[in-house]
């Protein structure tokens, strides 16, 4: 209890707010609802958690990824606040002690997933709660036109019915108008508080190179990086891979991705939080939430599918307020796979109808009837028997159970994956003393490359056929591998449970959502042809390029992305021109920096980008005396 700005310096040991967090914190305290627009690093989290503290009662903040909410729950904890997150693997004992604790124990935040508020026994205790402030948090995720949808977003209200003298504060780092309309309606904010930062980041220089070996170019960008730097990529064994590349190269890298277990991605955050680790190679969850200030650079070794996912993890880098580096490394064939993966992998409206048809076939389920029935499913068996791409379906049972027509269980998307753990010798010789294993050995080996470096998905019914032997043999011969150390082994038997919604009435059920379906396919076309209109833009400047694509009208370039560098020089010229100067005048002898930019008459501004490049492709070395020689 106490005033904000108290609060702020005590707890937090910030002097002052920045931007609209006063405003913000003001309008809860007067109970107003309030949509807070503000850039990722901008302390959104503040802005419930200041006023939170300055009133009597429990803060309920829904949070979309379980990283997200153990980052903030821990902090609070160090602050000697008491914070509680409900999230998935409790036991409903468990569950029921800390919604207790909640209510009795006078805890200031309870942090839950969207898929927790849906619990009939969490809405049923949050009615006994004397709660202050409903903060939701990465708000875009209600809206099917923003880039993160989420459909157990969408019922967020709820929380009006449980606790209706609360005040909202819905938060984002990214939403487009048409996103913004989206929160204030579903939330049912009558007459909200709009509080809107530009979400100008003036310290981050945007690059874009389109380049073939893009490996060389991410190691030519990162070994002259000093602190702390994320790549993103589009898949967990790209993370692997090219984590290993670095470290060969000398720089202290790590993977990190959403298949590694809890203490994996505790003791390899903590690494990187620590600076043990340099670089972190991940998926694009990664460093959402997380208070890491020097991280001086980001790098995108994939094209992303939206601008706003580009944004939200470009704003990672940089929140020391010091200078940093975000990268985008691309090419044709880059773009022409995110096209195919993006695009080619949303079904429309006739494939939808066939998965649908083929479904209730596949359970036989009579017209008019179904609804209620649950089944377990073997989706990779399924595909395979209706001849159906897997990553089309896939995104079609996600569209159904979005549109309440099935509720898939949260087992979705899981596979059986294998690791071998031992050396080939080592393996030599176990099947010497183990027969009976050769065969389902030699059909993993012959059948999925990379098994002794990667954890990597199987397809159970894929080796059942090729060893001609029953499924829950080829398991039990599996668990025998694992149990003696041979192999490290994740298996499903079934893929996901499937319940049906609503009676079957084939092309019908669909109908009513079908220009919905039509909408979303445009959607996700044209979120993708901006994020491609940005990686092939060659005039304007990058930042400013971002902030029209929000809704802003920026007054000035940003002056430190390529294309302002490219464009800014009056005396020295275009890059590529100062690059061509630096290259002649080194030919004749090793020039310091200083030197170069008096003969070259070239300012301290456009020269060292251009070395630094130069450097990175290795056209001038650095000599120990700082000097610039041509290679």
């Amino acid at each position: 209890m106490g005033e904000p700005k108290k609060i702020l310096q005590e707890i937090w040991g910030h002097q002052d707010f920045k931007g609209s967090q006063l405003k913000v914190i003001n309008g809860l305290l007067e109970n107003t609802d309030v949509l807070a627009l503000m850039p990722t690093g901008g302390g959104k989290s503040l802005c419930y958690q200041v006023p939170a503290l300055s009133r009597e009662g429990i803060c309920i903040v829904v949070s979309p990824l379980l990283a997200l909410i153990q980052n903030q729950v821990d902090v609070l904890k160090k602050k000697g606040i008491k914070a509680m997150a409900i999230t998935g693997g409790i036991s409903y004992e468990e569950l029921d002690q800390r919604l207790d604790n909640c209510v009795y124990g006078n805890y200031k935040f309870l942090y839950l997933s969207p898929e927790r508020l849906q619990q009939p026994i969490v809405q049923e205790r949050l009615t006994q709660m004397n709660v202050s402030i409903i903060a939701i948090d990465e708000a875009h995720c209600i809206s099917q036109w923003g880039h993160d949808f989420r459909p157990a977003y969408l019922h967020c209200h709820v929380l009006r019915q449980l606790a209706p003298k609360a005040p909202f504060i819905a938060l984002t780092a990214t939403a487009t108008e048409r996103v913004v309309k989206d929160i204030l309606e579903n939330l049912e904010m009558k007459q909200p508080l709009i509080a809107r930062d530009s979400f100008t980041r003036k310290n981050l220089a945007f690059k874009v190179r389109q380049l073939q070996d893009k490996r060389y170019a991410l190691y030519n960008a990162l070994k002259t990086t000093k602190e702390s730097a994320i790549v993103y990529v589009g898949t967990r064994k790209k993370t692997q891979e090219l984590s290993t590349f670095l470290e060969q190269k000398k720089i202290a890298a790590d993977f990190f991705h959403g298949g590694l277990t809890q203490d994996e991605k505790k003791t390899k955050l903590n690494r990187w939080l620590m600076g043990t680790t340099q670089v972190m190679v991940a998926t694009n969850a990664f460093g959402m939430g997380i208070d890491k200030s020097n991280v001086q650079a980001v790098v995108h070794f994939r094209i992303p599918d939206s601008l706003e996912n580009y944004f939200q993890e470009a704003g990672r880098a940089g929140r020391d307020g010091r200078k940093a580096e975000v990268l985008l490394l691309t090419n044709e064939e880059d773009k022409e796979q995110a096209k195919r993966q993006y695009l080619g992998m949303f079904p429309d409206l006739k494939f939808l109808k066939n998965l649908y048809k083929n479904l209730n076939n596949h359970f036989q389920i009579a017209y008019g009837e179904g609804s209620g029935s649950s089944f377990d499913f073997n989706f990779d068996a399924f595909c395979t028997h209706y001849k159906l791409n897997p990553h089309l379906a896939h995104n079609g049972l996600k569209l159904l159970d979005q549109h309440a027509v099935i509720a898939l269980s949260e087992s979705f998307r899981k596979r059986s994956t294998v690791k071998f753990l031992t050396g080939k010798e080592n393996l030599f010789h176990y099947l010497e003393n183990n027969p009976s294993m050769n065969k389902i050995v030699q059909s993993l080996l012959r059948t999925y490359g990379g098994l002794f470096d990667f954890e990597t998905k199987i397809d159970v019914d894929l080796i059942e056929k090729k060893v001609a032997t029953p499924a829950n043999k080829v398991f039990e011969s599996l668990e025998k591998l694992e149990s003696d150390g041979i192999i490290m082994c994740n298996l499903h038997q079934t893929d996901l449970q499937i319940t049906f919604l609503v009676p079957r009435e084939d092309e019908k059920t669909l109908n009513r959502f079908s220009t919905k379906i039509e909408d979303l396919l445009e959607r996700k076309k044209e979120l993708f042809q901006a994020m491609l209109a940005y990686s092939e833009n060659t005039s304007m400047c990058r930042s400013t390029f971002i902030l029209k694509y929000f809704g802003e009208d920026p007054q000035e370039d940003c002056g430190i992305c390529d294309i302002c560098m490219e464009n800014l020089a009056p005396t020295g010229g275009s890059m590529q021109s100062i690059k061509n100067k630096l290259l002649e005048q080194t030919k004749k002898r090793p020039y310091s920096s200083r030197e170069l930019a008096s003969l070259l008459n070239i300012e301290e501004g456009q020269l060292l980008p251009a070395l630094k490049e130069l450097l990175e492709d290795e056209l001038l070395t650095l000599t120990h005396t700082n000097a610039y020689k041509f290679n």
